[in-house]
């Protein structure tokens, strides 16, 4: 029995990594004829740069770099096995979890530290980079990013503007000619699955600023912020990319690095599949079943995220899906209309969620036990 193991992280309690870890002990200790293939998976935001170095045995190298509050933290980023691809995953530097709550203003923050990032990996001959969107505490449009790299962003007064969100409100001027000209030569992919623009009721500041702490009126002064970047960048660029599907991505990294950097953008899905072969895979190895899982399957679970998309790619291959999830809530029943034929809670009652984040692979290790014996007493039949 070949089973392929291929899950997104359960936010905060259990790795992709150790999720296939547990599957293939389970399985290989209780079915003795299975083969468990183990593909660690994301969706391009927390949890891609562990995923991708573990799926192609890259390793791992840590900086102290600038944290979103100007602080000094320490980040890590990947290089794969190929040692010329790096992957950075900005919340690493300039996530919302390194902000207290207390602290949380995007007005302040910066995206300054994903910026030496890629610059420590340019300094290792890097030549092509996926920058991994999601969990930012940043609005800044990765204006601290490139200024970390070589672009001035000045004031009225021709001094250079502090690395902050409110600091595109006093721009008047962009300079390129000090952005690091490796930048042009290396490539960008930048791995996300949000499509929102720049600006706009649907934009970077509107639908994600106030998880960031933004009130009300800082709000306005982002928007407006952003606003003043966008149209000095197409002034200097010649380029108007606002309205590019993904720009908004990470407070608006995806414009900044769209504009300046000629990077792509692309579902973090699909890039990691790419990577990993998985079509590939899918059509010559014939698996038996593909089991996932996720912290929680809901409806956005329908909408081009990991276990929607898996289940596409079963139905076409003919390989059933069997999903695991922390909770399922919603109406999902499309789902099973492609190729997912079981869905599970690993939860085994009702219990508080710091009880469930403790205590995850013992839930994961008892639930794949019991789906063994199911499909073990399915196929003696």
């Amino acid at each position: 029995m070949k089973i392929l193991v291929a899950p997104d992280s359960f936010k905060g309690s259990l790795s992709a990594s150790r999720f296939c870890e547990i599957t293939k002990t389970v399985f290989e200790s209780r079915i003795t004829d299975s083969h468990v293939t183990m593909l660690p998976m994301a969706d391009g935001g927390e949890g891609t740069m562990e995923t991708l170095v573990a799926g192609t045995g890259g390793t791992i190298k840590t900086c102290f770099v600038t944290g979103p509050l100007q602080e000094k933290t320490q980040a890590r980023y990947g290089i794969l096995d190929d040692g010329t691809t790096a992957v950075i995953e900005m919340a690493e530097a300039s996530g919302l979890p390194l902000v207290s709550i207390e602290k949380r203003n995007p007005l302040l923050t910066t995206t300054f530290g994903t910026g030496e990032l890629i610059r420590d990996a340019l300094d290792c001959n890097i030549q092509k980079i996926i920058l991994a969107l999601g969990g930012s505490a940043t609005n800044d449009g990765g204006a601290g990013a490139l200024q970390a790299l070589g672009l001035q962003l000045l004031d009225s007064n021709e001094q250079e503007l502090k690395p902050a969100g409110e600091s595109l409100l006093k721009l008047t001027t962009v300079k390129i000619n000090k952005l690091d000209p490796r930048l042009a030569q290396t490539t960008i992919q930048i791995a996300s699955d949000v499509t929102n623009p720049l600006l706009g009721t649907n934009g970077a500041t509107m639908i994600y600023g106030k998880q960031k702490g933004a009130t009300e009126s800082q709000l306005q002064q982002l928007e407006e912020g952003l606003s003043n970047f966008a149209k000095h960048t197409h002034t200097i660029t010649g380029k108007d990319l606002k309205n590019a599907p993904g720009a908004g991505a990470a407070g608006g990294m995806g414009y900044g690095f769209l504009s300046y950097c000629n990077a792509e953008i692309e579902s973090g899905f699909d890039l990691i599949a790419r990577n990993y072969n998985l079509e590939q895979l899918l059509k010559e190895e014939h698996y038996n079943f593909i089991i996932t899982g996720e912290g929680e399957i809901n409806n956005q679970s329908l909408q081009g995220k990991l276990l929607g998309r898996l289940a596409t790619l079963g139905k076409k291959h003919k390989t059933p899906v069997i999903a695991l999830a922390g909770s399922i809530t919603g109406d999902l029943s499309e789902l099973y209309d492609d190729a997912m034929i079981s869905m599970h809670a690993i939860v085994p009652g009702p219990i508080t969620l710091a009880e469930s984040l403790e205590q995850a692979e013992l839930f994961l290790e008892k639930k794949l036990i019991n789906l063994c014996e199911l499909i073990k007493n399915i196929s003696a039949t």
